[in-house]
């Protein structure tokens, strides 16, 4: 009994308190809100109506194809039934005549009649045949004679009789009967008459085992005119499909030449007891009419449609009347708020000169309230004391409607005596009738303005000071007019005012050198048609020019601004670098002697290995000689003997002639020059001279070098000054480390490598198996004067760094560890060429040993 009384009473209270919180909600909603809601609520219940009809039309009409679609069902379930309680008691009767067969309790002629009198009480059958076990006919009777058939030979062709291996439609019933011994049916298939057909195979097993079957053949179209209720094809269309969904008969005959109507309803059920790939389909048609062609459903959305419109119609007049509202008010506010908010000070005067109005700024602005200059008349409270001639002089100007248009300049007294720059626009006051009623003063403080604009002009005139005195010339060019729009101290003293200078720093972004003004413009007018937006972005890189009519080079760097005035103009700032140039070349010149310094001293260091080198040919010659000599004075050689002897001498005297033109195409003194070189050649020219070294120190030398290498564009003489320098010190580290015969070797590689950082390039490297270099060494290895030997000078590595980074390259050095041992070093450098990531096919082996 408790708790049937506090259920109600807590949905009560439940129910008060969305009353109240709803009653809140509500008061809280502005006046056209709630004109709002109340309108929203007739057009809600107009959609709700609408959406009610809406689903009851669909409701009833999905009844109505679920009767229809239970009516087809219904119809096809009967037909089935008849049709299978038919194929039933004939499949009863066909197994009673199997076992009096099997039993020979008939022959063939009570077989004949048994069958006759059965196909006459049976008009679906066409065809009884009964076959042995080898497929033959020992008897068959057929429905349209009555008469037996015992012809052997149309045994052959007849479609309705089994033939071994032949996959038919019979032939597949009758291996199945024969293997399940029970009753198969077969599929469907056309006879000999052109008719659709299905057969029943009864087998025949006496004691021996299988003895053939009885088979019974079906009309199809037979089975659904006689065995399909009349009702039921009345009230729908039954066909009967084969397994390919083919109609093979139906109860409803199509015209001809016309695609019959696909049906909405469809429900198939198999045909025979057992499947056989035959199915039964019922068919049907909707009749009842769709939602959209339903008039009572356009009339119900017609009148509710008329409703909405009205109902909006009603809302968008009441919506125009609050936003009229709604103007006045915020016309009102906005006049407020702007007078409230607006930062420039307004006042307004009669035609007496007396104050009728001011808003809150100028009261901020001045300090004053509205109380102590409403009414008030000159001299007005925020006249400074000493200035009250000049601004009653300013008054009268203004009432006689003579202020500029710019406005005028004054100073303003606050209430606490501080004064402040004020800029002041005078306007007459119209009233609605368009008559002057006064006049309108709007006032701003530019006491900050006026501060900002004395700034800008001290930083103009230190920006002019500091462009005045570099040593830089500094000049801007109008490029529709070539006009000279700006030229610092240094221009002028190269150039003067002539603005041909410009034109000439310029070059080819200018045109043709000249000095006219005509010419210039008309250099440069093709530019007058670009945006100047693109050109103002993009500057230019930097270029040296030589003025002749002054002997200097100048540093010229150019870009594209637009001018104070909205005009493009270029403007250029060209830095003298003579000096520069000139001890740049100076540097060049040292950098040549000392690459020519150091290949006469990597000679001199050789000296002893050269003169050995040449010792053995020119001993060769000697006693090739002196055994002539020797021979001829004798009179014991013969004269092929002494042809033999002097090729062998002159093959000795042209070897001591190559190591010679060999070290002086080296040492010699030339002008650097870069030219299409080949890495081998460069590789063999290196290898051979430091064979020299090698030989004496007793060190091995294998090279590799990478197959269809591009060309280098190098001098080859400063590349294989490298190249030697490496092999020197690789063999010097060995042989002062003292190392064994299996570390005693050099390997010199020359491959191509492309890497992101660097791109393209050539890799010339040197790897020796000594004792490595200290990381402190490392770091220091390109300082210039700086040696590990002790009878270095310090230039080789420095000048090998410079000859190849003016090449573009690079040149590294690192040591090479097996764990935590030093097992090496290598010497590394790389020239730079165009090429895509390499992939060595093939290699050059040029390989020299002590």
């Amino acid at each position: 009994m408790q708790l049937s009384f506090s259920v109600p009473t807590a949905l009560r209270e439940f129910g008060l308190l969305l009353k109240r919180r709803y009653a809140t909600w509500w008061r809280r909603q502005s006046p056209a809100r709630q004109d709002r809601f109340a309108t929203l609520g007739p057009l809600i219940s107009v959609m709700l109506f609408l959406a009610a009809i809406i689903a009851a039309f669909w409701y009833l009409r999905n009844e109505e194809n679920e009767r229809e679609a239970e009516a087809v069902k219904r119809d096809t379930e009967i037909a089935q039934q008849q049709i299978r309680l038919r194929l039933i008691e004939n499949q009863e009767q066909l197994v009673r005549i199997a076992r009096e067969l099997v039993t020979r309790s008939i022959d063939t002629q009570e077989f004949i009649a048994q069958t006759a009198s059965f196909t006459r009480e049976s008009p679906e059958i066409t065809q009884i045949t009964w076959v042995n076990a080898r497929r033959e006919r020992k008897a068959s009777i057929t429905a349209s004679s009555f008469h037996p058939e015992t012809d052997p030979i149309s045994d052959k062709r007849d479609p309705s009789m089994p033939v071994a291996d032949s996959g038919a439609p019979s032939e597949i019933a009758f291996t199945n009967a024969k293997e399940r011994r029970q009753p198969i049916y077969s599929p469907p298939f056309t006879d000999a008459s052109g008719a659709n057909v299905f057969q029943i195979h009864v087998p025949l097993l006496d004691r021996s085992g299988f003895s053939g079957t009885l088979i019974a053949e079906y009309s199809v179209e037979a089975l659904l005119r006689y065995y399909v209720p009349s009702e039921v094809s009345a009230r729908h269309p039954v066909a009967v499909l084969d397994a390919s969904d083919q109609v093979l008969t139906s109860t409803v005959t199509p015209m001809p030449g016309q695609v019959p109507r696909r049906p909405s309803i469809l429900h198939e059920v198999p045909l025979a007891p057992a499947v056989n790939g035959l199915v039964l389909r019922g068919q049907g048609y909707r009749t009842s009419i769709g939602l959209i062609s339903n008039t009572l459903f356009w009339m119900v959305l017609s009148l509710s449609g008329l409703t909405v419109w009205m109902l909006l119609g009603t809302w968008r007049h009441m919506r125009r009347r609050l936003q009229m509202q709604n103007a006045l008010v915020s016309e009102t506010n906005f006049r407020r708020a702007m007078e409230n908010s607006m930062l420039t000070g307004m006042r307004a005067m009669d035609m007496d000169a007396r104050i009728t109005y001011v808003n809150p700024a100028f009261c901020a602005m001045t300090g004053f309230s509205e109380n102590d200059l409403i009414g008030r008349r000159p001299p007005f409270p925020h006249w400074p004391r000493d200035r009250f001639e000049e601004n009653a002089r300013l008054l009268q100007q203004e009432l006689q409607g003579r202020s500029p248009a710019g406005g005028i300049e004054v100073k303003v007294m606050r209430k606490d005596g501080s004064l402040f720059d004020a800029r002041m626009y005078v306007s007459p006051l119209i009233d609605p009738k368009g008559a002057q009623s006064g006049w309108m003063t709007s006032m701003t403080n530019i006491t900050e303005a006026k501060r900002v604009r004395d700034q800008l002009s001290a930083s103009h005139e230190r920006f002019t000071t500091v462009l005045e005195g570099l040593d830089a010339a500094v000049s801007v060019l109008s490029v529709q007019q070539g006009e000279l729009l700006f030229a610092n101290r240094s221009y002028r003293l190269w150039f003067g005012a002539d603005p041909g200078g410009h034109a000439l720093l310029a070059g080819s972004q200018m045109g043709e050198t000249g000095g006219s003004k005509g010419d210039a413009g008309e250099a440069v007018d093709s530019l007058s048609g670009l945006p100047t937006q693109e050109l103002t972005e993009v500057g230019s890189d930097p270029r040296e020019v030589f003025i002749e009519a002054l002997g200097m080079w100048f540093d010229v760097r150019a870009r594209y601004l637009q001018w104070t005035d909205g005009r493009l103009a270029q403007m250029l700032i060209a830095t003298d670098i003579t000096a520069r140039l000139r001890a740049e070349a100076v540097a060049a010149q040292q950098a040549e002697k000392a690459q020519v310094t150091s290949r006469l001293m990597t000679m001199g260091e050789m000296a002893s290995s050269v003169a050995h080198e040449l010792n053995q040919p020119l001993t060769a010659i000697t006693n090739y000689c002196n055994g002539m000599v020797s021979r001829v004075k004798a009179d014991t050689i013969r004269t092929e003997d002494l042809l033999v002897a002097l090729e062998k001498t002159a093959k000795q005297a042209q070897r001591a002639g190559q190591i010679i033109h060999r070290i002086r195409a080296f040492v010699k003194r030339s002008e650097p020059q870069r030219q299409p070189s080949a890495a081998t050649q460069i590789v063999e020219d290196a290898v051979e001279l430091a064979g020299i070294e090698l030989r004496r120190r007793n060190v091995a030398i294998h090279s590799y070098v990478a197959q269809r290498l591009p060309m280098l564009m190098v001098d080859p003489i400063l590349i294989e000054q490298v190249v030697l320098n490496l092999l020197k010190n690789a063999a010097e580290a060995i042989d002062n480390a003292n190392l064994p015969a299996s570390r005693r070797h050099i390997e010199l590689r020359v491959v191509p490598r492309h890497t992101p950082e660097e791109g393209g390039g050539i890799e010339f490297s040197v790897t020796d198996m000594g004792p490595g270099l200290p990381e402190e060494v490392i770091s220091r290895l390109y300082e210039a004067f700086f040696s590990t030997k002790a009878d270095g000078l310090g230039i080789g590595l420095s000048l090998c760094r410079s000859i190849i980074e003016s090449h573009r390259g690079r040149i590294r050095a690192q040591n090479l560890y097996n764990g935590p041992a030093v097992v090496g070093c290598r010497f590394s450098f790389t020239i730079p060429v165009d090429i895509p990531r390499p992939e060595p096919a093939g290699a050059v082996n040029i390989s020299a040993t002590p």
